[in-house]
């Protein structure tokens, strides 16, 4: 099993079979328009400008389970991202990432991967006390701890690496260009 055998709903409601992106290197990415987090939607889409034609896609997954912060609907959040942003990258209609509604695909990226830890930065201690409020296991599970968790999908739809939202968006660049 791989990410090619997911379908997903376009903010148009329409299904998008993943398997379309077969031979692309993937950024799949559950997202928020009022989150801490959310300024990395800039350093996201300067990785998207400087390998998209080389093979990149990211994949935005828009989702308020976490603090409610992504309100509004699928055109709102699309709009606001494309004019605060510029992204240019596909986002898709929101979605729940944990939990009995979490879509199949987030499913399988959550069971096939463990929580890769939050690092030792100021915010990395605060997301550390969020998660443990919401669940005591953080540690020891693959649930989606906050907005902006990544996913790197190689070009056989293969997941290849997990970074939380704290982790450094150089780095992320750094394993999408090993990638490419």
């Amino acid at each position: 099993m791989n990410v090619y055998d997911f379908t997903v709903t376009a903010q148009d409601g329409s299904q998008v079979a993943l398997k379309d992106y077969a031979g692309k290197v993937l950024l799949i990415v559950n997202t928020a328009t009022a989150c801490g987090f959310t300024p990395q939607y800039a350093p996201m889409q300067e990785i998207y400008d400087e390998f998209h034609e080389k093979g990149l896609e990211i994949l935005d997954f828009p989702c308020n389970q976490f603090g409610n912060q992504a309100p509004g609907e699928d055109e709102e959040i699309h709009s606001f991202c494309q004019g605060r942003f510029g992204i240019t990258f596909p986002q898709f209609s929101k979605i729940d990432v944990n939990g009995d509604d979490a879509i199949p695909l987030y499913k399988y990226l959550t069971t096939a991967t463990t929580f890769e830890g939050f690092g030792h930065s100021p915010m990395a201690l605060a997301m550390a006390g969020i998660a443990k409020k919401m669940d005591k296991d953080y540690k020891n599970n693959g649930k989606i701890k906050w907005n902006f968790t990544k996913f790197l999908i190689d070009r056989e739809g293969n997941i290849k690496a997990r970074f939380e939202p704290t982790a450094d968006m150089k780095l992320v660049r750094e394993k999408i260009a090993e990638l490419i």
